[in-house]
């Protein structure tokens, strides 16, 4: 069995829907889900990664978990290493931890990936850069005026396609040969927040037109829902991006066996959020 936690997000929803397709047994795992959020013959589960102690029914009978944690779980002191060790008392042998693109650059703390490491169960990380998913925030001035506001518009990024992270977890849950390794996830070219908004106008079949913010005016902004420190990193990756943060990494091709899906294919197929 394949506990998935994080299973009504854009990675895991979509991660559980795969696993339940390939013949697997699953349990999905977030604070808030019902058997309306998951495909039938999943089991869905009602648990809060912060209460390491009541997880044990939720890794009982399972083999295999992803790890997904959220802004929440961090902010709230969550410790990985916690999970971990519940995991491996109820019998757990392979965890795949979804990390981030910004461990390797050192923007972010190695904490979680080295719990992981450290487990003594079979690993594998999963460090992805930034979601193209993230053009959701855009979502509402796009329907009011057909308008993107963003800072540095012509600083490009290879943002991946959630469908794609969820496609390589699937890939390493069920697979063996990845223990042990860590893969960078990026889409298969850079992609600018002014290329961003072409994409969406020729999914919508209508210009979008983009307004470039100032840094202090996207800070203001960010702060009314991003902690300082988190402003800070996201500003720092999205205005001075290191070579390695703008490389494309051909990971995602490796494991699947195909190119990884453009922003323009994740405009398209999301379309109908923004009309």
């Amino acid at each position: 069995m394949i506990v998935v936690t994080g299973a009504t997000g854009n990675v895991g929803r979509r991660l559980v829907e795969t696993l339940a397709a390939a013949g697997e047994e699953v349990t999905a795992v977030a604070r808030r889900i019902s058997a309306a959020d998951v495909p039938a013959g999943v089991r869905p589960v009602r648990a809060d990664l912060t209460e390491p102690a009541g997880l044990g029914p939720v890794f009982a009978g399972a083999d295999r978990v992803f790890l997904l944690t959220s802004g929440d779980f961090m902010a709230a002191g969550g410790d990985v290493a916690d999970i971990v060790a519940t995991a491996r008392e109820f019998g757990v042998r392979r965890i795949v931890l979804l990390s981030s693109q910004g461990v390797g650059s050192g923007r972010h703390a190695p904490s979680f990936e080295e719990a992981v490491e450290k487990s003594g169960l079979k690993w594998t990380v999963l460090r992805p850069g930034g979601f193209a998913s993230n053009a959701f925030q855009w979502a509402q001035s796009i329907r009011a005026d057909r308008v993107v506001a963003a800072p540095f518009g012509d600083v490009a990024l290879p943002v991946i396609d959630p469908f794609d992270i969820a496609d390589v977890a699937a890939a390493v849950l069920r697979e063996s040969g990845h223990e042990g390794k860590t893969y960078v996830l990026t889409g298969p070219e850079p992609v600018s927040p002014r290329q961003q908004a072409a994409a969406l106008g020729a999914a919508l079949g209508e210009p979008v037109r983009f307004v470039e913010l100032t840094e202090d005016e996207a800070r203001t902004e960010m702060s009314r829902f991003m902690p300082p420190a988190v402003v800070d990193a996201t500003l720092a990756i999205l205005g001075a991006p290191t070579a390695d943060e703008q490389r494309v990494d051909p990971a995602v091709e490796r494991v699947l066996g195909r190119r990884a899906r453009t922003f323009g294919e994740w405009a398209a197929r999301n379309a109908v959020a923004f009309e």
